[in-house]
């Protein structure tokens, strides 16, 4: 597997980013927090909890309340927000403009390609394989990956160990990476990493996404040759 000079690879947040999950999402968690007199309205949601694994998320609400929550509970509500998010996304999964063409882009130019996501690894799997993209992806991070969540850089730094393992390149430099975002959580996780990123305002208003190298409204005019030319302008 080879890459560019300039280009090392390019990681791809997941929900938000590749699918469009949050309201997905939304609906399993509020399944599970309805019933516990914990659910929230969409704004809330995308307010407070967007970013968070199910892990983070889920102790956001029950500390909120004041409710108390162990590992065994935990255990549990994930569980039960995965099994709620299978049902749902088997009705259907939408996607992003631009999203599908640019990752066939950069797989045709032999670019490394990695997912860096929250969400859990089931769930990054199926999402990736309903868009028909499983195989051009070598790299998967997954909330089951790491200790610590978005903003933490873990997710991110996990993702560029695995890269280096994939290019035989123990110290690839982070510099040479695009991360591709839509959270101000996701982009100081990146950025603290030391990647170069780029926002996407799928979930956020541009105000909001301003920590980001580049901010852009869709991945529709993104292409290898732009990505390119990123990396060597900043560098």
């Amino acid at each position: 597997m080879t890459a560019t000079a300039a280009l090392k690879a390019v990681i791809f947040d997941c929900d938000g980013i590749l699918v469009n999950t949050e309201p997905l999402h939304y609906r399993a968690f509020q399944e599970v927090l309805v019933p516990l007199g914990l659910g929230h309205d969409f704004n809330e949601y995308m307010a407070r909890y967007i970013g968070f694994d199910d892990r983070d998320a889920f102790i956001e609400a029950f500390g909120s309340a004041g409710l108390p929550m162990d590992e065994v509970l935990l255990g549990k509500l994930v569980k039960a927000k995965e099994q709620a998010l299978r049902e749902i996304v088997a009705q259907g999964l939408d996607t992003f403009p631009g999203v599908v063409e640019l990752v066939r882009d950069l797989a045709s130019h032999r670019v490394p390609l990695a997912v860096a996501s929250g969400a859990l690894r089931v769930e990054v799997r199926h999402f990736i394989e309903s868009l028909g993209l499983k195989e051009l992806f070598s790299v998967i991070v997954a909330a089951d990956d790491v200790a610590k969540s978005k903003p933490d850089p873990e997710t991110y730094l996990v993702a560029l160990d695995e890269l280096g393992k994939e290019l035989d390149d123990s110290s690839v430099d982070p510099g040479r990476v695009i991360a591709i975002e839509d959270t101000p959580a996701g982009i100081r996780s990146a950025k603290a990493a030391g990647l170069y990123v780029i926002a996407v305002t799928n979930s956020f208003p541009r105000e909001r996404l301003v920590d980001a190298d580049c901010v852009v409204d869709s991945l529709e005019r993104l292409d290898y040759g732009r990505l390119v030319s990123m990396v060597e302008h900043e560098r």
